[in-house]
């Protein structure tokens, strides 16, 4: 399977939106986040997003069809930040986060990246690390069932 990235538009974010609902579902329905779930936020928060200068978000193609997407930050102190990301149910468990990370490392450089994740999800963090990604120790509850993790590289 090819996997590319494809920088996404302003014009592309009502289809963002609504793949990123679809894709987080599943993790809203188990974990009952409302406050900071992907699948709960507005449209206006992916235009926002698409409109940051230190932002960019990417398409994620398998043979040339979108299963998913990730966003890149370039930060102040030099540090790129990683998400969300996310690859459509149908789609997951075939390697594709994993060289969609790899195609945004390449980009980007493949060092001085921080991202989190959701501690109870261990394939989430399997991904992670597996890429060189390091545990911070720092431990964010959000809820009684959901914590970050956080990592870097």
């Amino acid at each position: 399977m090819h996997v590319t990235l494809s920088r996404a538009t302003l014009a592309d974010a009502q289809e963002l939106w609504q793949m990123q609902k679809e894709a987080f579902q599943s993790l809203l329905d188990k974990y009952q986040d409302f406050d900071l779930s992907p699948a709960c936020e507005p449209l206006e928060k992916v235009i926002m997003r698409l409109e940051q200068p230190i932002s960019a978000m990417y398409f994620i193609l398998a043979d040339g069809v979108k299963v998913g997407a990730l966003r890149v930050r370039t930060l102040d102190d030099g540090f790129k930040k990683l998400g969300p990301i996310w690859v459509m149910p149908s789609q997951r468990n075939l390697g594709i986060a994993q060289q969609a990370i790899r195609l945004a490392e390449d980009i980007y450089g493949a060092d001085h990246w921080i991202l989190d994740t959701i501690l109870q999800e261990p394939g989430n963090c399997h991904l992670y690390e597996k890429l060189g990604y390091r545990r911070t120790g720092e431990l964010r509850p959000i809820n009684d069932k959901l914590t970050l993790v956080f990592y870097e590289k």
